[in-house]
C-alpha cells in the first residue's frame, strides 16, 4: 500500500499539471501525426531518430513487459504513469489511456511513443512543481532551435530558446517513480546542476544532440543542425562517459590493484531508471598462457526493497533503498583488489572493463522479454554494453 501511495502522489501531481495543457482540437492521429509523415521533408532527421532509443520508447519488449508488470502490480490504477514519459502526448489525451495501453500491448504500436510531434509541439516546460511537465500547444506551428528556419507550406515554424536548453529534456529525464522515496525531484540525474559541465554552460543537447553539418529539410542549404540519434548508452558517446586508470603494487606473494574509475558525465552513472540499471567494473588477472587466475567485480547502481523487505528491480514497487553505489556526477572512485601474485610467469595482465550491465530481474520477467522479442535471447537488452577498458601488463622480477 505504501508503494501504491507513493505512486499515486507522484502521479496525481503530474496529472494535475498535465490537465493545464491546452485541450486539443482533433483526433490523436491529427494532433500528433506519425513521424513517418515528417520523413517526406526531413529524411535525415527521420533516419537518425529511427535508429535512436527514442523511436523504441513504446516498441521495445522490455518496456512492454515492464508496463504489464506495473499494471498487474497497481491493479490498473494510474495506467498512464509509465506512458507520461514513454508516450508524453498522453498528457493531452488522458481520456484515451486504454488506447495507449492496448497499442503497447499489441507489440507493434501504430502510434509513436516519443516522435517528432511529441517534442516539437512543446512550447514550454513547467518546473514549478515536483515534476516538470511539458506544456503543449497543438496546431500547425512546430517549435525548434533554428532562427533561420525555412518557410514551407507543410507547417509554420517558431524559434524557441527552450530547444537549446536542458529544460526541454527534463520533463522526462529528471524524476522517476522511485524518486518519491527520497523526496528528490532530480533523483534520476543526481546533482547535475552543480556539475562542472553545467556550470561551464553545457546543456543536455551538447552531448546528446551534438551539432553537425547537414540539411534540416530535404534539399535546403547545409548548415549547423542537431543530431537526432540521441547518443548515450547507444553510440560512441558512451566511450566518453568514464575513464579507467590502473595502479598495481606487487609485494611478494600478494598483489594489490587499485582501479580509478572516473565518471566524465554531469549526471548519475548509471541514471537510476529503470530499476535494474547497473554499471559493472570487471577486474580480471591473467597469468601464464593468459589463463585467468583472479576475477572480481564492483557494481554501481541501486538496490531497492519492496513492502515485504525483499529486493526488487522494479522501482515502482520500491519503498526503500537498500544500497546506493551509483557514481555521482563527475565522481572519481578508487576500487582496491587484493589477490595472490601469479606464479610461474614472467608477467601477468591486469584487465579492467567498465560496462552497462544487461537487463536483470526475476526469471519469469526475463523469460517474458525473451519470448516477446523477435530476437529472443539475442535481444540487445540481454547484452552488456562496453564503456571503457584498461589493459596493463605487469612484469615480475
Amino acid at each position: 500500500m505504501l508503494a501504491l501511495g507513493l505512486l499515486a502522489a507522484w502521479g496525481l501531481v503530474h496529472l494535475g499539471l498535465a490537465q493545464d495543457n491546452v485541450k486539443p482540437k482533433g483526433s490523436l492521429e491529427k494532433v500528433f501525426p506519425s513521424s513517418n509523415k515528417c520523413k517526406r521533408c526531413h529524411e535525415r532527421v527521420f533516419e537518425e531518430w529511427e535508429a535512436s532509443p527514442l523511436s523504441r520508447s513504446i516498441h521495445s519488449p522490455a518496456f512492454r513487459v515492464s508496463l504489464e508488470e506495473y499494471l498487474a502490480f497497481s491493479g490498473g490504477k494510474d495506467k498512464a504513469l509509465c506512458l507520461r514519459c514513454h508516450a508524453p502526448h498522453i498528457n493531452l489525451f488522458q481520456d484515451q489511456i486504454q488506447t495507449f495501453v492496448e497499442q503497447v500491448q499489441s507489440g507493434d504500436p501504430a502510434i509513436d511513443g516519443v516522435g517528432c510531434a511529441q517534442c516539437h509541439l512543446i512550447k514550454k516546460v513547467d518546473r514549478t512543481s515536483y515534476m516538470p511537465v511539458p506544456k503543449y500547444e497543438p496546431g500547425r506551428t512546430l517549435f525548434g532551435p533554428y532562427k533561420d528556419f525555412v518557410q514551407n507550406k507543410a507547417h509554420e515554424s517558431m524559434d524557441l530558446d527552450l530547444y537549446r536548453k536542458s529544460e526541454l529534456c527534463l520533463n522526462c529525464h529528471l524524476a522517476v517513480p522511485a524518486a518519491a522515496i527520497l523526496g528528490k525531484s532530480n533523483d534520476l540525474l543526481g546533482e547535475w546542476e552543480n556539475s562542472k559541465a553545467v556550470k561551464s554552460g553545457r546543456e543536455c543537447q551538447t552531448c546528446h544532440m551534438p551539432e553537425q553539418v547537414g540539411e534540416s529539410a530535404n534539399g535546403e542549404n547545409k548548415r549547423k543542425v542537431a543530431n537526432h540519434t540521441f547518443p548515450g548508452r547507444i553510440g560512441k558517446l558512451r566511450q566518453e562517459a568514464a575513464r579507467l586508470d590502473v595502479d598495481t603494487e606487487v609485494k611478494g606473494n600478494q598483489t594489490k590493484v587499485t582501479v580509478k574509475v572516473q565518471s566524465l558525465v554531469p549526471h548519475n552513472l548509471p541514471t537510476t531508471h529503470p530499476g535494474w540499471a547497473r554499471v559493472v567494473l570487471d577486474l580480471t588477472i591473467k597469468g601464464k598462457n593468459l589463463k585467468k587466475v583472479f576475477g572480481e567485480q564492483r557494481v554501481y547502481g541501486r538496490v531497492y526493497a519492496d513492502t515485504k523487505g525483499e529486493k526488487t528491480v522494479f522501482d515502482f514497487k520500491a519503498v526503500k533503498v537498500l544500497e546506493d553505489t551509483v557514481l555521482k556526477p563527475e565522481e572519481t572512485r578508487l576500487e582496491t583488489f587484493t589477490f595472490p601474485t601469479p606464479k610461474d610467469t614472467r608477467s601477468f595482465d591486469v584487465e579492467a572493463f567498465l560496462s552497462y550491465a544487461s537487463v536483470a530481474g526475476p526469471t519469469p520477467f526475463l523469460q517474458r522479454i525473451e519470448a516477446e522479442s523477435s530476437k529472443g535471447s539475442q535481444d540487445p537488452v540481454f547484452q552488456p554494453i562496453p564503456i571503457a577498458q584498461r589493459v596493463v601488463n605487469i612484469p615480475l622480477q
